[in-house]
């Protein structure tokens, strides 16, 4: 599937399966407004539909990957603002929900600001986040009268801890790219040059892995949150089970046993 280069989000998904999710308002630092929080969720819908993707490339074009909610657009509404806000914060939320609910692996290259609702909260999102050596991060929603939301309140939490979370949503401090790493709110960092170019080496190592023993892994992870290691036990058991009889697993194990490199088939 390819998108119009004009709109506020493109996908494209090439032939081996990556799909290139962008977020498209440079000349507003990728600010969010209910046209972009419809397409993006938009977007996301088509990868879950789409059986060629397996795995997705989150980026955002221009100087920042994204700034947060639109701020001139948010003033612009005067007293309609609340109703606007509850429109935008719903397709938010429908948009971060489904890419955790993404059967296939998210990667974010992050590169300028990841800020507010939007940036954070996407960031949390995903499953693997590199970020440029210069990138930033930070909440900044009490600092304009807001509270947290992208369902960051909940995913910050499980990625930094409780005491970094409320540091980083009370405070609001920018945190640069190596502390973002240091407290876990990221995977890893590289010069600003080698961002896109390390972004796509992870993605097509991910390509190249059994896809329904990485998507049944994603689940497990995402699904656990908040759940005890006894409440996982028995669905991990399962799941093992279950993926042991794929063609998939049956090869990993040839290929281990006749030390050679496997051929995965996604079956």
């Amino acid at each position: 599937m390819t998108t119009s280069i004009d709109a506020p989000v493109t996908l494209q998904t090439d032939a081996d399966g990556i799909a290139r999710l962008r977020l498209n308002r440079p000349g507003a630092s990728n600010g969010l407004t209910v046209e972009l929080l419809k397409a993006l969720h938009e977007a996301i819908l088509a990868c879950h539909a789409d059986p060629a993707v397996k795995v997705v490339l989150l980026t955002g074009e221009g100087r920042n990957f994204c700034a947060g909610g639109d701020v001139k657009t948010f003033e612009s509404k005067g007293e309609a603002l609340p109703d606007y806000l509850r429109e935008a914060t719903a397709w938010l939320q429908l948009a971060t929900a489904a890419l955790i609910q993404l059967r296939v692996p998210v990667i974010t290259a992050v590169q300028g600001f990841a800020a507010g609702g939007g940036g954070l909260g996407l960031v949390c999102a995903s499953d693997i986040v590199v970020a440029a050596r210069s990138a930033k991060f930070f909440s900044g929603a009490v600092r304009v009268g807001m509270a947290p939301d992208g369902g960051s309140s909940v995913t910050l939490t499980q990625l930094v801890g409780l005491r970094q979370a409320l540091r980083i949503l009370l405070t609001n401090p920018t945190l640069t790219a190596t502390e973002a790493a240091d407290i876990g709110l990221i995977t890893e960092v590289v010069e600003d040059d080698d961002l896109t170019a390390r972004a796509e080496a992870l993605a097509t190592e991910l390509v190249a892995l059994p896809t329904l023993a990485l998507s049944a892994t994603k689940r497990l992870v995402w699904s656990g949150v908040g759940q005890s290691v006894e409440q996982r036990l028995a669905e991990e058991a399962r799941t093992v089970s279950e993926l042991s009889g794929t063609a998939d697993s049956l090869e990993g194990l040839r290929a281990v046993i006749e030390r050679r490199a496997p051929k995965f088939v996604g079956r």
